[in-house]
């Protein structure tokens, strides 16, 4: 998918977004109807590289759309080998629901969470970001959550960055994303040099 296509493809992500109710998109103007959030999480996964903005709001579909058809979602994700990747969100959302006492939507994740990991992939990939440099990628080996060494994501994504559904998010989601890419770059600025390229890391 080139970048064209996948410019448009999350610029849709994120009205779709809006339809749902996301808060973080409520700038947005939806321009069609609410699309089926069970739908909507799957087509999203399947981005390779996804709008960072909106991998912060899947944990939020998960949790917000009680009509969401886990049986389905669960099934397709498994077909589409993307059962890491809806295991950590899960993961994230349940983290989230149990820390606001929500206490039945976090045994409904509880217990999808433990079907997704029966059939978890011993395999490292990243949270729909297969851009990442390898260097990039050296970074998170080191900086990522439990969660995500767990379900083999390249990830540092937490329930604390996710500030439009965490009971105690951080004071300026933004400001603290932009300071975590400053860390990273930082990083990887010093360390690069060090580390082989890998094939495709030109581009």
């Amino acid at each position: 998918m080139n970048r064209d296509v996948q410019s448009l493809e999350n610029d849709r992500l994120a009205f779709d977004l809006a339809a749902l109710g996301y808060p973080g998109f409520s700038y947005l103007t939806a321009c069609c109807s609410k699309r089926d959030p069970t739908e909507f999480v799957l087509s999203a996964l399947q981005v390779v590289n996804l709008d960072s903005r909106v991998v912060e709001a899947l944990p939020w579909v998960l949790l917000q759309h009680p009509d969401l058809d886990w049986r389905s979602l669960v099934s397709k994700a498994k077909a589409n080998e993307l059962q890491n990747k809806l295991g950590f969100l899960t993961s994230l959302a349940r983290r989230v629901a149990e820390s606001s006492g929500l206490l039945q939507t976090a045994k409904q994740l509880r217990e999808w969470e433990a079907v997704l990991e029966r059939s978890r992939l011993s395999r490292e990939e990243t949270l729909c970001h297969d851009s990442l440099t390898q260097a990039e990628r050296t970074w998170l080996r080191s900086n990522r959550s439990k969660e995500a060494a767990h379900w083999d994501l390249l990830t540092d994504l937490s329930p604390e960055h996710l500030s439009h559904i965490s009971l105690n998010p951080e004071p300026d989601s933004t400001a603290s994303r932009a300071e975590r890419d400053r860390e990273r770059i930082w990083w990887i600025s010093s360390e690069s040099p060090n580390v082989p390229a890998q094939p495709g890391d030109e581009h």
